[in-house]
């Protein structure tokens, strides 16, 4: 009986994966990942009704995304899961301007997500190395793209050009946006909380090693942060940020970096990484006495205060802000700085709901709702898999 869906979400150093059960809802099986895989790899299940929570090391070296999902597909093995995929949900960072909504992942279609891995060069070629790995060890079950670019398709178009040659936009340079999965959850989770309002004017941060911000007005993204890399907006763990176009030139003609160098720099070496010189870590530097990773800190809330007043700007107003992710869920006293950034707008959380693990965290004379919902890019993708709309990609037998 093949009724449960595996969904892989692969990034740089992380491979999560989760197990639905398709019934009238979804049922969560199982959810996992394998972390720190350049560095000292892990493989973690949570608890769940359907599993028990396991936290075992993987080795002493780094290994490599191949090695990761090998252990992820021998715990489902052992579990008597894969027998029951009847098809895999993939996360996908970049779907360009042709895929905007979930797609079965044939030869024409991986041919053409290939060519846009330059656009997306740390995580695109991760993903479609999933998309091969999976399709060898269950040939049988469907195999689904969902694109984190395709929660943006539906801004408007000055919040999607450059001011570059027409003829440029028309092949493709504009603005894509990023972490459009992890939008759509919250932009669900909210429908739940105020219906379809969703919230009415919503700013949602998502704060992780990756970090970016999203208008939206009744769950539709407006503008967002990132645009056409992951390179963009704000400081994030090792990524620069928005950055003048004369420092690129610069590094390029008077530095002499080659492209690969330049690459690596503002993806790998910057951030809160470079800035602090100690670490891309959030907790680390919060934790660190030293000057250097204050000033990283500090310049992160700035950055994200300053975009929050931009986006505020492309709305029109605020009603309600949302953090998630990484950063966002877990460090409070980086969610109160932000706020205090905000307090312009109305923005006033409450200390002890901020600290005490609560979903709404905003003082009740706040003008503006200030919530901190976990994000579910797994579960974003499973139901995309199953939305009417997009057809019927998927084929799961109950």
């Amino acid at each position: 009986m093949t009724d449960a869906i595996l969904v892989l979400n692969g990034g740089s150093s992380s491979l999560k994966f989760a197990v639905f059960q398709q019934r009238d809802e979804l049922d969560l099986l199982v959810r996992g990942s394998v972390w720190s895989i350049v560095r000292s790899p892990r493989l973690r299940i949570a608890s769940t009704a359907f599993s028990t929570e396991i936290d075992r090391s993987l080795g002493d070296g780094p290994t490599d995304i191949a090695k990761a999902f090998e252990a992820i597909a021998s715990y489902l093995a052992d579990h008597a899961l894969l027998r029951r995929i009847g098809a895999v949900g993939h996360r996908i960072v970049h779907g360009g301007q042709e895929f905007t909504h979930a797609t079965l992942l044939d030869e024409r279609t991986l041919n053409a997500l290939h060519g846009l891995e330059p656009l997306a060069p740390i995580h695109q070629a991760i993903n479609l190395e999933i998309v091969h790995m999976a399709g060898q060890l269950l040939p049988e079950a469907s195999e689904v793209g969902c694109f984190d670019t395709a929660f943006h398709t539906a801004r408007p178009e000055l919040a999607r050009l450059y001011g570059l040659p027409h003829e440029m936009s028309e092949q493709g340079i504009v603005s894509y946006g990023f972490h459009g999965l992890s939008y759509s959850h919250i932009a669900a989770k909210l429908r739940e909380r105020y219906g379809d309002g969703t919230g009415g004017r919503t700013i949602v941060a998502h704060l992780g090693s990756g970090a970016s911000l999203c208008a939206m007005k009744a769950g539709v993204s407006l503008a967002t942060t990132m645009g056409f890399s992951t390179l963009d907006g704000l400081v994030m763990s090792t990524r620069c940020g928005a950055i003048d176009p004369g420092v690129i030139l610069h590094l390029l003609q008077e530095w002499k970096l080659s492209p690969d160098r330049l690459t690596e720099l503002l993806y790998e070496r910057s951030g809160l990484l470079g800035v602090s010189g100690i670490s891309g870590d959030m907790q680390t530097l919060l934790a660190s006495s030293e000057p250097a990773a204050a000033r990283a800190v500090d310049l992160f809330v700035y950055r994200v205060g300053r975009e929050i007043g931009s986006l505020a700007a492309a709305l029109g107003g605020l009603d309600t802000l949302v953090f998630t992710a990484g950063i966002g869920e877990h460090a409070p006293q980086i969610r109160q700085r932000i706020c205090e950034a905000a307090a312009w707008l109305g923005v006033v959380i409450d200390d002890g709901l901020n600290r005490g693990g609560e979903e709404l965290v905003s003082d009740p004379d706040s003008h503006i709702d200030v919530l901190v919902i976990p994000t579910d890019e797994e579960h974003a993708v499973a139901t995309e898999l199953l939305d009417p709309r997009n057809g019927p990609i998927c084929r799961v037998a109950g």
